[in-house]
């Protein structure tokens, strides 16, 4: 028959009285139970913890009888006590308890215990040699003078042998000992108490304080800096990739706000209430991992720049020789001009670095774990399909800038961007600088549609923009394309790329609300009109040509677009397709002096005569620009810095500095000068670089020039403050002025240009390596 939850409380009640009760008693039995090799302290420790944990559960046996009784509750705790004291036998045991385990209490720090001479101490000394249960016996009879059967049948029950009364029989401790620890005012649970080692406990502490803060300094790194996982990504907030919690900004709170960038833009598209393509949009997103494709150095390409020595570069000219390093320390030369087509070479392990030139072709290691720098310019033909990406296989493998590679999947592949197949057959992409992780907080949508047999959504998150697209209808790739977008404004926000054609030669365009007019021209006719480009409802254009990798460079389509009269009246501007999410915004910047000359001011639209020619003599160079391979550009400048006379009758020269703006604040830099007669001349090339920008604008270039009669010249020009131009080393001369014409040697060498600005600073040549500072 079970016992009452009633009764079953009533005896560990009955329990709980006994034990305070005989507290004192059940102290001294598991203080002399217990081995000596624990010592005074730990012994005390130990003695309280196994009497304070010898309190029966509820539904533990107690049957009735008195306080000795064999089924009393005082039997029940002194087995229970005996079973704690008598586990800790052997060296493990002694170990563990010794170390506090199990971690109950009491806990004693900063102090020492032990119990007072004489008494339980000097018994425990004479019973050190014996046994843990032949001690328990002894206290139990001798000492609490309990009848021999009973003593056993105690014993017994906690597990000690059958020999372990019988030998506490035989030994021999005197009467009056005895009597002492018998006497009612003896309390074996009083202790004296002394401290720790004050000086040990002080340099412990401090030791713990400093663990404890570099802790707490590697915690915070780690949490800055996050694991060195190569696919890790930070966790995704509860909700924040729900489809009902994406922002949705009203249609007409672009001509409401001061600030008209892509935050201004409203959720347009036929499926924005689509809440199953949203959730797979944002499921790919949650699931996306950084790619990593870290582009090999660079090199500077094209003919060596006046000002500063370049060794192994040959005279300047139209056949400048470049290096390519091969999987090597090795510099092989290769005309930058002419290409060498041929099939990939499957396998191969090489880091092949880039060519300059309309026609530059390289190999790509497919199959490996090499990382291919993308080709640039138009590929020749035969060559690896510039535009595509291998995907599952340890390769990575950035697309080339223009026309991505045959198939729908290939939005982005303009720009050298890290490319990375990720769970589910997602392909995504991302410009230099910008994460692939799940969002803070609810993007904002904005679009989501069909459009030529894909679904597309358009989120912004932050200074990012991302975009997500699957086929409509059967299988087929799904991508992402994230692109960096900080600090728009009304032109660099204008326009998403939303789809391309499968052989990438046609796009469609997702224009801002405030855009109210679109048309496409060809940069390379400066005199044809600007054509009217059709757009839908909620701003998508008609398919538009856009500049095409193959072949001469015959055309460069690009877009021109009117803001609304709401945010400012006769206001046009140029965007081309690089082959990126955002296309580039295309300005101009006139010369300082002469017939068209004008305040120094930020760059113009590229909208007048002067910018229409000047882009139709720069636009086929864009791809060389190593911004423009990066995919990371938001606008590119011409800046017509200077003019001068051309000796021996070669009419009048325009220099010009071609500067590519990056998201992220550097540039790369191309001067030319532009003879009244004859093809430009590259005069200098420098990346990374503040020069033809805003806050670098004093400029110096200069080059050698051979004039219609065949002698040779050094001519050199400066931007608006040079007043003066000092060349020396193999060509020594002087002029006033912001320019400067001297007869130099057939043979190319080494010149140093200097220039004197009106506020009295000087300023060196621009030659990629260096100068150019002021």
């Amino acid at each position: 028959m079970s016992t009452s939850p009633r009764f079953r409380s009533t005896a560990v009640e009955q329990a709980e009285a006994v034990l305070v009760e005989q507290y004192p008693r059940l102290v001294r039995l598991a203080y002399l139970t217990l081995p000596d090799s624990l010592g005074r302290h730990g012994r005390v420790l130990l003695a309280h913890r196994a009497v304070q944990r010898a309190l029966p559960r509820r539904g533990g046996a107690a049957g009735p009888g008195g306080p000795d009784g064999s089924g009393g509750a005082l039997a029940e705790v002194r087995v229970r006590v005996l079973r704690g004291c008598l586990a800790p036998a052997g060296r493990t045991g002694a170990a563990l308890a010794r170390a506090g385990w199990p971690p109950v209490p009491p806990f004693v720090w900063g102090l020492r215990l032990w119990p007072p001479a004489g008494g339980i101490e000097e018994v425990a000394r004479m019973l050190a040699g014996e046994p843990a249960p032949v001690r328990a016996a002894f206290v139990l009879h001798r000492v609490d003078g309990l009848p021999e059967e009973t003593a056993a049948r105690l014993l017994g029950a906690a597990g000690a042998p059958a020999d372990a009364m019988a030998r506490a029989l035989a030994l021999g401790v005197g009467e009056t000992l005895l009597r002492e620890l018998r006497r009612p005012e003896f309390d074996a649970s009083v202790v004296s108490t002394r401290p720790t080692d004050l000086l040990r406990r002080r340099r412990r502490v401090r030791a713990g304080w400093a663990a404890a803060a570099a802790l707490a300094v590697a915690a915070g790194a780690l949490a800055v800096v996050g694991p060195a996982r190569p696919h890790a990504s930070r966790p995704v907030a509860v909700g924040v990739l729900d489809p009902a919690r994406l922002e949705r900004v009203p249609a007409q709170a672009w001509a409401d706000t001061a600030r008209v960038d892509f935050t201004a833009w409203p959720a347009r598209g036929g499926r924005t209430t689509d809440r199953a393509l949203l959730g797979r949009a944002l499921g790919a997103w949650s699931s996306a991992s950084p790619p990593h494709a870290p582009a090999p150095p660079q090199p500077t390409p094209g003919p060596p720049a006046v000002g500063r020595a370049t060794p192994g570069s040959n005279a300047s000219g139209p056949h400048a020789v470049g290096w390519t390093a091969l999987g090597s320390a090795a510099l092989v030369p290769h005309a930058a001009d002419r290409a060498t087509p041929g099939p990939a070479t499957p396998g191969r392990a090489a880091l092949v670095s880039d060519a300059f030139g309309p026609h530059a072709v390289g190999r790509a290691g497919l199959g490996s774990a090499a990382l291919v720098p993308a080709v640039v310019g138009r590929d020749a033909p035969g060559a690896a399909d510039p535009g595509r990406a291998a995907l599952g296989s340890a390769a990575l493998i950035p697309a080339a800038v223009g026309r991505a590679g045959s198939g729908a999947e290939s939005l982005g592949s303009g720009g050298r961007r890290g490319v990375a197949a990720v769970g589910g057959g997602v392909v995504v992409r991302a410009a230099p600088g910008v994460d692939t992780d799940p969002p803070r907080r609810a993007p904002q949508l904005l679009y989501a549609g069909d459009s030529d047999g894909r679904a597309v959504v358009l989120l912004l998150d932050g200074d990012r923009v991302v975009r997500y697209a699957e086929a409509v209808t059967g299988r087929g790739a799904r991508e992402l394309d994230f692109a960096r977008t900080d600090e728009a404004g009304v032109t660099t926000a204008a326009a998403l790329t939303l789809v391309r054609s499968p052989d990438g030669g046609r796009a469609r365009y997702l224009l801002a609300p405030w855009i109210a007019a679109a048309g496409t021209r060809d940069l390379l006719r400066a005199g044809e009109d600007t054509k009217p480009l059709a757009l839908a409802a909620d701003g998508v254009t008609a398919p538009v040509e856009v500049p095409r990798s193959a072949g001469a460079c015959a055309a460069w389509p690009a877009l021109e677009v009117t803001s609304s009269a709401r945010i400012v009246e006769k206001h046009s501007f140029v965007l081309a397709d690089l082959g990126t999410l955002t296309p580039v915004h295309l300005t101009y910047t006139p010369l300082p002096d002469g017939p068209g000359a004008a305040a120094a001011r930020q760059p113009r639209e590229a909208t007048g005569a002067a910018a229409r020619a000047a882009w139709a003599a720069t636009a086929c160079r864009l791809p060389e620009m190593r911004g423009m391979r990066d995919g990371g550009v938001r606008a590119v400048n011409i800046w017509e810095f200077a003019s001068s006379e051309l000796p021996d009758g070669g009419g009048r020269a325009v220099w010009s500095c071609t500067r590519t703006s990056s998201w992220a604040g550097p540039g790369d830099v191309l001067v030319r000068l532009s003879p009244a007669a004859g093809p430009p001349q590259d005069v200098a090339r420098a990346p990374d670089t503040a020069a033809c920008g805003r806050f670098g604008q004093h400029l110096l270039a200069g080059t050698r020039w051979r004039s219609p009669t065949g002698r040779w010249y050094l001519l050199a020009a400066g931007s608006r403050e040079v007043t003066g131009i000092t060349a020396s080393g193999a060509v020594r001369a002087e002029a006033r002025g912001r320019t400067l014409a001297a007869p130099a040697g057939p043979e190319a060498a080494a010149v140093e240009l200097t220039g004197r600005l009106a506020s009295g600073g000087r300023v060196t040549a621009l030659d990629g390596g260096g100068g150019g500072r002021d």
